[in-house]
């Protein structure tokens, strides 16, 4: 039997957990279900988890924090989702370390798509046929198939997407990429996306990856275009 994923899902409205719950089911998903911020810490303490799906505005602790939290100890994929325009909840979401948002109102079909985008990646790991890939530059060790990365040999905690976005920009060193194509390879389409989202992203991996971050040595910016990673 496949294994079956299990997603967080964090809103303290009972339509939404109603209106997310039936699609998630039924595209084979176990979901389980919070609706506050403590009752979703305590929730993804006591099992395995997937994904998360979290609401920004909850009670008790709020989304954000949520976040952060997780983020402390877990590279678990994190979907925000964010009230309509807020740029603030959204910006704020990707700094603390989600993967993705999603503005409300959407439709089910993005969501699905969302979701079973960042499963996919979740899940490379056991479908990697690549065995020993290993990409190595300017002391910086990337180990595809485990998904583990090392700065001269200190190991480097990355989320799901920051992992893809270094692996896709190292694996073409020189190559430039615009910030389209990099929602595209990381998330199989660019809609319903701000290209700035990649920027946010590129500016924490900068953080954890270079010594100066100011100036970096490895991932560039293109002005006007978007970004490469250094030449072979």
């Amino acid at each position: 039997m496949p294994d079956v994923s299990t997603i967080l899902l964090v809103d303290d409205e009972d339509s939404i957990q109603r209106l997310l719950t039936y699609p998630l089911e039924r595209d084979g998903f176990r979901v389980l279900q919070a609706r506050d911020g403590e009752e979703a810490l305590a929730r993804f303490a006591a099992e395995p988890v997937d994904l998360v799906v979290l609401d920004v505005m909850l009670p008790r602790l709020d989304g954000l924090e949520v976040c952060k939290r997780l983020r402390a100890t877990s590279s678990v994929p994190i979907i925000m989702l964010t009230a309509r325009d807020d740029e603030l909840d959204k910006v704020l979401g990707l700094e603390l370390g989600a993967d993705d948002y999603i503005t409300k109102p959407f439709s089910i079909r993005e969501f699905r798509s969302r979701v079973r985008a960042l499963l996919r990646r979740a899940a490379a790991p056991r479908h990697d046929r690549g065995g020993t890939e290993t990409i190595t530059t300017g002391g910086l060790v990337i180990h595809v198939s485990r998904r583990t990365v090392e700065v001269e040999g200190r190991p480097v905690a990355l989320t799901y997407v920051e992992f893809e976005l270094l692996r896709t920009l190292a694996s073409n060193p020189g190559r430039v990429y615009t910030r389209q194509q990099l929602l595209e390879a990381l998330w199989g389409g660019s809609e319903y996306r701000e290209p700035r989202t990649i920027d946010v992203h590129v500016r924490h991996l900068r953080e954890k990856l270079e010594h100066d971050p100011a100036e970096p040595q490895l991932i560039f910016t293109v002005r006007g275009v978007g970004y490469r990673f250094r030449d072979p």
